[in-house]
């Protein structure tokens, strides 16, 4: 068995992409029981028979189970929130994970110098946000497991609630990763940022992994 103390998860995927089937499809491969929904019938109708799960509208998507993963295009987020009812509290005090990014041209966050992603979130819904995910693209997450020569990927998050972070962290370890938790919602804008100061080293054809020594040296 898997999830939260041993408990398989009902899992609601707000989204039809390239996230929405990496990590629904690890979650439902892991024993989960998870539930599509989207703009397009037709692409959330296919996740599920991609993945023997079930599809839905939004509204559905978002009162479903346990979890609810936020996997949208951050541009078409607030679009998204108001199609499903934020407004009238349909994801209120609910655990919802947050893998957006808020990347425009130039690779620059698209938040400026506002709230970033996460928190705008939470703040339009009254949400237990953990942002989650959002550091890698969903080829990582579609390995099984997403583990390398120095072990297994770890997963930061995010968020300010002890349930929902463990909730989350019980799904992290379910693809084999390893949860990190680095702070509060208030630090999800860090890693919105250092996250967008990745991609824009991997797009320019750089490894991150060469601006920094072994851990053991800058620890001396």
């Amino acid at each position: 068995m898997t999830g939260v103390q041993g408990r398989d998860m009902r899992i609601g995927i707000i989204g039809t992409g390239n996230m929405a089937d990496a990590l629904g499809g690890r979650w439902a491969a892991a024993g989960h029981r998870v539930l599509f929904g989207g703009r397009s019938p037709e692409r959330a109708g296919a996740l599920a028979d991609r993945t023997g799960q079930s599809a839905g509208t939004l509204q559905e998507a978002a009162a479903f189970g346990e979890a609810v993963l936020l996997a949208v295009p951050y541009g078409a987020v607030a679009g998204v929130l108001a199609a499903l009812g934020a407004a009238d509290g349909a994801l209120r005090g609910r655990i919802v994970v947050d893998c957006t990014n808020a990347v425009g041209p130039g690779f620059r966050l698209t938040t400026g110098t506002g709230p970033g992603a996460a928190r705008t979130i939470a703040d339009a819904t009254g949400a237990r946000v953990v942002k989650a995910f959002n550091h890698l693209p969903d080829s990582v997450w579609r390995l099984t497991p997403p583990a390398f020569a120095d072990g297994p990927v770890a997963v930061p998050l995010c968020g300010d609630d002890e349930a929902a972070l463990d909730t989350v962290g019980a799904l992290v370890r379910d693809l084999g990763c390893v949860p990190l938790t680095v702070g509060g919602l208030d630090r999800a804008a860090y890693l919105e940022a250092a996250t967008a100061f990745l991609i824009g080293l991997w797009h320019s054809g750089h490894d991150p992994r060469t601006l920094l020594p072994p851990f053991e040296v800058v620890t001396a």
